[in-house]
């Protein structure tokens, strides 16, 4: 039997029906899988850890609510990652406090087992460098599989605007990637 019991070899598409009809274990299973996924693409939107728990429990609610929704097109995990951008979105405007022109944030404070014993992936390093628009472009681009013109709709911003800032953040990861390699080898 496969690790996590019978439904862990279920597909999603079934898994999304199952749950549409009122099977919490389906549910929980789909949670199970989605759910560090939609927490690390808030992170990486710019979600510091206790909002990005709230937020990625708002997603699971949203999901469950819009689980006859799911057409199976990609992953659950994706299209609640997709969901979770959404709610985080929301969670920017509500929050008067959020500046997107504001300078990176500090991310030298580990916020996960795994950073606190000295594991952190570089691309989040990196990710936490970039000015908070540039990171929230990126990653709902290539995090959240958002077009450009999703973005630009999303953030009110012009279409060039999304293209500049995704274009300007990636070119500014490649930069910071490339520099901590060279790093690591001298």
């Amino acid at each position: 039997m496969p690790r996590g019991g019978p439904l862990a070899a279920a597909s999603d598409i079934k898994l999304a029906q199952a749950a549409a009809g009122g099977d919490r274990a389906a549910f929980a299973e789909l949670v199970r899988r989605a759910a560090p996924h939609a927490w690390s693409t808030l992170r990486r939107m710019g979600a510091q850890p206790a909002p990005a728990d709230d937020l990625t429990q708002d997603t699971l609610l949203v999901a469950l609510r819009a689980i006859a929704s799911y057409r199976g097109e990609a992953a659950f995990a994706s299209w609640a990652a997709r969901i979770a951008a959404r709610e985080y979105l929301q969670h920017i405007r509500k929050n008067a406090r959020l500046m997107l022109t504001a300078e990176p944030v500090n991310a030298d404070t580990p916020d996960d087992p795994a950073a606190a014993h000295g594991v952190r992936l570089d691309l989040d390093m990196a990710l936490a460098r970039l000015k908070p628009v540039e990171q929230l472009c990126v990653s709902l681009c290539h995090g959240a599989g958002f077009t450009h013109d999703e973005i630009a709709a999303e953030l009110d911003i012009p279409l060039g605007t999304a293209k500049s800032h995704v274009t300007r953040a990636l070119k500014k990861l490649r930069r910071l990637m490339r520099d901590e390699q060279e790093e690591r080898r001298a």
